[in-house]
């Protein structure tokens, strides 16, 4: 029996780091997917509102 809650155990990890990996991958992804189109665009980064003042500035990674 404590070998069954071992490999339970084992396997809950097992699939939180997965699920954490191909949220990472997925982020990462988008990331890349935007820096290549503001190179193909010419952009210089990505307008963001400040939702205090209301201004645009510019965000740069």
């Amino acid at each position: 029996m404590p070998q069954l809650v071992f490999f339970a155990l084992v396997g809950l990890a097992a699939y939180a780091g997965y699920r954490s990996f191909l949220k990472e991958a997925e982020r990462v992804t988008a990331r890349v997917r935007r820096d290549e189109q503001q190179a193909r665009t010419g952009a210089q980064g990505t307008l963001v509102k400040d939702p205090e003042t209301g201004v645009y500035r510019l965000e740069r990674d």
